[in-house]
């Protein structure tokens, strides 16, 4: 019944998961290469954008910028949900949940919400930088080598974590009368040590 068409549709899909999963295939290592641009031309621009005295026009181009990678990065995650086999794993897997939160803060400022409220969503804008895990090899093995490692890290944070409040006491006992003003508290001492 609708054998022609069920064929073309897997192949559409398979020819999806391709370009959009693999990086072994030219056609992958190409969007992933656009997306990995995409991602350095949107932080360039997030940066840019917070210099003091910018003229209105590179303020509108900046803007400009930042709709058409937004844009763009919808059409990624539509095309990621629509190659994944399980459509809700993705979109709550960490990668699903990083490419959403990097777009959402564009559209919930053309809502029309209160400055501050448009300010502090797009600072999620620099969610953007956690998309370059997706491209790192060397970062999905130190991903398992934490994972491998886990004891032994937490180990070393406790003990680093021992000494560095010992390391407190004795500033705060030894330097409070010298310079009061710096060591109040322990807890002040806590940012020298």
């Amino acid at each position: 019944m609708c054998r022609g068409s069920c064929e073309r549709g897997a192949s559409v899909n398979a020819r999806l998961v391709e370009i959009v999963e693999r990086d072994d295939t030219r056609a992958g290592r190409t969007f992933d290469l656009v997306v990995l641009a995409l991602i350095i031309v949107s932080l360039v621009a997030l940066s840019v954008e917070t210099l003091p005295g910018l003229p209105p026009a590179m303020t509108v181009a900046l803007g400009l910028i930042e709709a058409v990678i937004t844009v763009l990065f919808t059409l990624e995650y539509g095309l990621r949900l629509a190659a994944a086999e399980r459509k809700w794993r993705y979109v709550f897997s960490f990668y699903g949940i990083v490419d959403l939160v990097a777009i959402v803060p564009f559209y919930v400022s053309l809502g029309g919400i209160d400055l501050l409220a448009v300010r502090t969503v797009r600072l999620f804008r620099v969610f953007h930088v956690l998309k370059f895990l997706r491209y790192s090899s060397a970062l999905h093995r130190y991903r398992r080598a934490l994972t491998l490692a886990r004891e032994e890290i937490l180990l070393f944070l406790l003990a680093a974590g021992i000494l560095l409040y010992l390391s407190a006491v004795g500033i705060y006992y030894f330097e409070r009368e010298a310079q009061p003003e710096h060591f109040q508290s322990i807890l002040h001492s806590l940012w020298w040590a």
